[in-house]
């Protein structure tokens, strides 16, 4: 690819063969080098210059009373030095220092430093997967951190149930005849907004499979020719992305479920002389639109699309 998918990539080294070591925990948390990352009401520290950049604090920052393996979670090594997540409490109104303030990740990833962009969004869908591990599903008992907070252990003797950071499997795709592509849009998006055929992929079920029935079940157009085209983390809060490209084999939209408020087929034209409005520039959803786009364009669509938000603040 040409350009990398927004959160994906090599942004940091997890280290992932360090967390069972003994000692290793604590040696990152007593490094004075080490840094952290606060996530607050699932909202991200950055500083407030335009463009804007990921704040990581020293360790000595964190709170004392969440300074310990149960509250950190040590994401790996990000720019040579051991960097933690951790999150504040979402009742408790946060004071960060002057020029800083916790924004929706959302909303800054695509201006942030890939790199940045990426670390902050780990530590996002790290926090949200403890918060929602805290007791055992298997027995009801409540759980503690483990492996450097990359697992979750039943207390329960008769159970100690291990839980992994799971991500949920979901499929996008650009659906085209050739001349144009196929785009839905759901009732709560802003005005005039269309994006691509996305679902999330059932057990039981190829991704390929999936990608053919979602399209059917939203929009009745049948599909062939179906080609993986690239993937990204999508940590709103633990999906994974998976692009796809595919050929129309039949045009007739017929939605058969509420999942979307209209879908239609859109030219090239229609798309480039701003007819829609499309997704943000950080999902992959425009990176798929932008592929088959350009595939046949004399003119880029970034060199004639301006860039527009998914959300807008309140």
């Amino acid at each position: 690819m040409e350009r990398r998918n927004i959160f994906a990539g090599p942004y940091l080294d997890r280290v992932a063969h360090m967390r069972q070591e003994p000692g290793w925990f604590d040696a990152a948390l007593a490094d004075p080098r080490s840094r952290a990352v606060p996530v607050w009401n699932t909202r991200s520290l950055v500083s407030d210059t335009d463009p804007p950049r990921a704040v990581l604090l020293d360790v000595s920052a964190v709170p004392q009373a969440l300074r310990d393996s149960e509250h950190l979670i040590l994401l790996g090594r990000f720019g040579g030095v051991h960097c933690f997540a951790f999150e504040l409490d979402a009742a408790a109104l946060p004071t960060p220092d002057a020029g800083t303030s916790f924004q929706d990740l959302r909303l800054l990833a695509a201006r942030l430093p890939a790199e940045e962009a990426g670390v902050l969004g780990y530590a996002r869908a790290m926090v949200a997967w403890r918060s929602r591990h805290r007791f055992c599903g298997n027995c009801g008992t409540a759980t503690i951190s483990s492996r450097g907070g990359h697992a979750r252990v039943c207390t329960n003797a008769g159970c100690r149930l291990e839980q992994f950071p799971r991500i949920d499997p979901a499929i996008i795709v650009l659906v085209s005849d050739g001349e144009r592509a196929l785009l839905g849009r759901q009732a709560t998006w802003p005005p005039g907004r269309y994006s691509t055929i996305a679902g999330f992929v059932e057990p039981g079920e190829s991704l390929e499979d999936a990608v053919a029935r979602e399209v059917l079940e939203e929009t009745g157009v049948h599909t062939a020719d179906i080609h993986y085209h690239s993937s990204q983390p999508w940590p709103f809060p633990a999906s994974l992305m998976l692009g796809f490209t595919a050929r129309a084999a039949s045009t007739e939209i017929l939605r058969r479920d509420a999942e979307l408020e209209d879908a239609a087929w859109f030219s090239r034209e229609a798309i480039g002389t701003g007819a829609i409005v499309l997704p943000p520039r950080q999902s992959i959803s425009y990176a798929l639109i932008e592929h088959w786009f350009d595939a046949a364009a004399p003119v880029p669509l970034r060199e004639i699309e301006p860039p527009e938000p998914w959300l807008r603040p309140r």
